[in-house]
């Protein structure tokens, strides 16, 4: 295997030897939020100016890129090699024998079998991977045009206070106010009760700026729009429920469509600066209980996930950020989960209830 490196600005010219390992056409896989579909955006925009053909998948709802499902999917195409990004780094191989590269800047799970791993995760500020992905890109050739998509994703991940020069550069040059709205409306589609990224993808590969993008110029801003009202309307409502207190821990229990825990959870970290809040949400997808966990306390939340892992939970538990993380357990192992918390049988979640 290749040995996994950080890609720093000096060293972006390495991504053109990486990429020359991939044959064919390449497969691009993203996260479906704003740095994700960032990170794809300037991939699909920058490779085929060196003559590469791509194909795009964004990985929806409990999907992830190691399970047994999407490797079967990939086993059945033709593609000649993969960059996953903004996706996580851990053991096993997505496909065998596929060369593969994975852009990404959580904090990684494990060392993959067959990869060349491209993170940012020891580098202070941590660069997002819509920020990496355009490193990449300017690696190959000219790409101030998808400086914005770069900066997209760091305001999407609220890491645009780090110190980034190509967040300065973006800022001075589309205005920070456009940078944000245009992040709020990409996020808005995976969080709407259909969770389809697709409208937002392809906005970010017809704009040419986040005002284009803003200015009904394309269809997919007006469905984005509605999205976003669909998920203030959820949100709004989510706000008004209690948060329930045990020890370190304050939990907060929704039942939406909408992909709304995070958000809920990042307001209540702000008023509980003393707790790890859990935000359950049992109507996001059937049979699963997703959350999200969030703190201001100097906790590193995937250790204390992990301290607290109960039987069932697999590569969809416990990974992200230190102090930002969350998963997905069926009922029976959440149950466990909550009661290893203390949180007793208020927290405890009938199996039908995550229809």
């Amino acid at each position: 295997m290749t040995e996994a490196r950080v890609l720093r600005v000096a060293e972006a010219a390495e991504f053109r030897e990486h990429l020359a390992l991939l044959r064919d056409e390449i497969l691009l896989v993203s996260h479906n939020d704003a740095d994700g579909l960032s990170a794809v955006a300037i991939l699909a925009r920058a490779l085929p100016r060196e003559g590469r053909h791509v194909r795009l998948r964004i990985l929806g709802r409990g999907e992830n890129p190691w399970s047994a499902e999407f490797r079967t999917e990939v086993a059945a195409s033709t593609v000649g090699g993969i960059i996953a990004s903004d996706l996580g780094v851990r053991a096993g191989t997505i496909r065998v024998g596929c060369p593969t590269i994975l852009i990404d800047h959580h904090v990684p799970a494990g060392v993959p079998d067959e990869a060349i791993v491209i993170s940012g995760f020891h580098e202070d500020p941590i660069p997002t991977s819509s920020l990496l992905a355009y490193r990449c890109a300017a690696g190959l050739g000219p790409a101030d045009d998808l400086i914005w998509l770069a900066a997209l994703g760091i305001v999407g991940d609220m890491a645009e206070s780090a110190a980034f020069p190509e967040m300065d550069e973006a800022r001075r040059r589309y205005g920070v106010t456009a940078l944000r709205k245009t992040a709020a409306l990409v996020n808005a589609a995976r969080r709407s009760a259909t969770g389809d990224a697709s409208p937002a993808l392809a906005l970010l590969l017809k704009a040419d700026s986040p005002q284009e993008a803003l200015s009904h110029q394309h269809s997919e801003t007006a469905v984005l729009e509605a999205a976003r009202h669909e998920v203030r309307r959820a949100l709004e409502a989510a706000k008004r429920v209690p948060p329930k207190i045990a020890g370190p821990v304050a939990l907060v229990l929704l039942h939406s469509p909408c992909q709304i825990h995070p958000l809920v959870a990042q307001a209540w970290r702000r008023r509980l600066k003393d707790r790890i809040v859990i935000v359950a949400n049992t109507g996001y997808r059937p049979g699963w209980i997703h959350f999200a966990a969030r703190t201001d306390r100097n906790e590193d939340l995937i250790a204390f996930l992990r301290n607290h892992a109960p039987p069932g939970a697999d590569e969809a538990y416990g990974s992200g950020h230190r102090r930002a993380t969350g998963g997905a357990l069926r009922p029976e192992a959440w149950n466990v989960f909550a009661r290893s918390l203390g949180l007793g049988e208020a927290a405890t979640i009938p199996a039908g209830d995550s229809a």
